[in-house]
């Protein structure tokens, strides 16, 4: 078989970020109105299990500084149904990240027992961690960008760390049971009437994953601030600038780069959910799973052709646990699986035109750099993308059948 040649794209965002994060977190902490702060007492920092750029200097610093205030900080692993459901699992998680007890400065309390608050006017139940009920304040963590499986006025952000993240297993598993759109806001303003919230500290990273904002709000902005730091998140969001395409590589998908292992707003939303076909991606081949989702395969339903070596990194009760939660049956259920790289390739240029549009990336994050086929250049061009044809490559496997890096 002739393999296609892909060529060398670069595209531009937006990369303006936070250099010293330390400095930034200590500044909108230096306005922040402490007066009525209880001395010496608890205050429990959400913690997710999606990894967010220097999250370990972001913690260390939150920490510092609710320390300087004379409280008593500790971390809450706030990650809904991940982590195997248990709590064993999710600290696991945090470890993973660099979030331990030495490299904080804190401990952390990591258990799933929840307390129920009753139902609210859509019907469902809403749970939060029974150490978030405990502890005398909640200092509310989290990064907000545009969600994979919906949107609305408030996505993943603040209010889905206090409704899911807090929730625990019983909450995730509950709130996926009902349209997150409709659930998530008043979910979380239940939560806040149980809970006392010191202050939120919402992230927007930019299109190459660096912290590109830091903002502090009160109680009563939580989800003021969502809204409108999901605004800045979207419009910097890295996506690739073609709305068809014949063949779509994926090197890697995994739960550190989306919590469906590779971004429904990329790939195409109507994969996880139906819809429009926008963008219409035909085939996607994805070809490993990162080490960070520790066997958790969740939205491997959305790919089409996978090697064996994929399906052998499968954890099939992380997965399974993962897309339980979330409701989306189709999300656990494992593509046509074929002996190597190669004979994955082959079964989808057999399908594919001569001219096949096609496009190599990374992953769904890693996205100012990719590889792409000639018939796409002139899409690429009206979107403003560079080109290098002096840059070229074509496709190739080592004698064991992988595709080699280009």
């Amino acid at each position: 078989m002739t393999y296609p040649i892909f060529y060398d794209v670069e595209q531009q965002f937006e990369t303006s970020q936070i250099d010293d994060v330390a400095k930034t977190v200590d500044a909108v902490f230096a306005s922040f109105d402490s007066s009525a702060i209880k001395p010496n007492a608890s205050v429990g920092i959400t913690v997710g299990s999606r990894g967010i750029d220097r999250i370990v200097p972001l913690v260390q610093t939150v920490v510092r500084n609710l320390t300087a205030l004379g409280l008593r900080p500790f971390i809450i692993p706030a990650m809904g149904s991940h982590g195997g459901s248990t709590a064993e699992g999710q600290t696991a998680i945090l470890a993973k990240l660099g979030i331990t007890e030495e490299s904080t400065g804190c401990p952390i309390v990591s258990s799933i027992e929840t307390v129920s608050l009753g139902h609210i006017e859509e019907g469902a139940e809403v749970f939060v961690a029974k150490d978030a009920i405990e502890a005398d304040y909640i200092f509310v963590m989290n990064r907000v960008k545009p969600h994979t499986l919906f949107h609305g006025e408030v996505e993943s952000g603040l209010c889905k760390m206090l409704a899911i993240g807090l929730g625990k297993p019983r909450g995730a598993d509950n709130l996926h049971n009902f349209p997150l759109e409709k659930v998530i806001k008043p979910a979380a303003l239940r939560i806040q009437e149980h809970i006392t919230i010191l202050a939120g500290l919402a992230v927007v990273e930019n299109a190459v994953e660096k912290l590109h904002s830091i903002k502090l709000c009160t109680q009563n902005d939580i989800a003021k601030t969502d809204s409108s730091l999901l605004a800045v998140s979207a419009a910097i969001l890295p996506r690739i600038p073609l709305d068809s395409l014949d063949l779509l590589i994926i090197d890697e998908m995994g739960k550190n780069i989306s919590g469906t292992g590779m971004d429904t707003n990329v790939i195409g939303a109507w994969r996880r959910m139906a819809g429009e076909r926008k963008p219409d991606y035909k085939t996607l081949v994805v070809l490993n799973l990162t080490p960070e989702s520790q066997g958790n395969a969740h939205g491997i339903g959305m790919a089409d052709l996978i090697p064996q070596r994929l399906a052998d990194s499968i954890d099939p009760a992380a997965t399974y646990a993962n897309s339980l939660t979330t409701g989306v049956w189709a999300s656990g259920r494992l593509p046509i699986t074929l002996p190597t790289d190669k004979v994955v390739i082959d079964a989808a240029l057999a399908k594919a035109p001569s001219n096949i549009r096609a496009v190599r990336i990374t992953n769904t994050l890693s996205l100012q750099h990719f590889w792409a086929t000639a018939p796409v250049f002139d899409d690429l061009k009206k979107a403003g993308a560079t080109i290098f044809p002096d840059n070229a490559r074509q496709l190739g496997f080592d004698d064991s059948g992988t595709l080699l890096a280009f």
